[in-house]
């Protein structure tokens, strides 16, 4: 075994481990991102469903109609 075949099987596997740290690095931020989420919406006074917000996106739209003659 010369030295080129020692180098090529230490390299082998280092595409894959360094792969797996980044996929591994994401999973991590995102997770704490979710947490930090959740606990800005645990903690929140207004109501933040999705039927309020769209309620009040309608009455904005239908009052700047109105104020604007159309």
């Amino acid at each position: 075994m010369n030295i080129k075949n020692i180098q090529n099987i230490d390299n082998s596997g280092q595409g894959a481990a360094e792969y797996i740290l980044l996929f591994g690095g994401v999973i991590v931020i995102a997770i704490f991102a979710l947490l930090i989420y959740r606990h800005y919406m645990e903690r929140s006074e207004n109501s933040l469903t999705a039927g309020d917000d769209i309620m009040d996106v309608r009455t904005s739209v239908d009052n700047n109609r109105t104020k604007w003659g159309e």
